[in-house]
């Protein structure tokens, strides 16, 4: 039987304590980042485009500027927990667009990949 693509990728990547995983999930309308500690398969933090504090933010907004804004304030709770390494997981989609002005949202405030 023959695995997909997104399980042969995921089976590459892991997060760690030191090293959390950020994946990142786009739907037609919305954005959402989790970072995720596969240790212990657990959610340390999550921020999408539904998020109280950037729903008034984001009208009259391209999807990208806000993906962008979604990075940032994911980046900004990364700091917070004191997490600056994370592993990238975009999933199936390609790195560009959305995905990737979320990852440079998070890459701004000093995070690494």
């Amino acid at each position: 039987m023959k695995k997909s693509k997104l399980s042969r990728r995921r089976n590459r990547i892991k997060g760690t304590a030191k090293r959390p995983r950020l994946v990142v999930f786009r739907s037609n309308k919305h954005i959402y980042a989790q970072v995720i500690d596969d240790d212990l398969s657990h959610t340390l933090l999550s921020c999408s485009t539904l998020d109280s504090e950037l729903k008034d933010k984001t009208t009259n907004l391209t999807n990208v500027q806000i993906s962008q804004l979604v990075g940032e304030a994911l980046g900004k709770k990364l700091l917070d927990k004191e997490i600056s390494n994370l592993v990238f997981d975009r999933g199936i989609r390609p790195y560009h667009g959305c995905i990737k002005a979320l990852a440079d949202g998070v890459k701004e405030l000093g995070l690494h990949f």
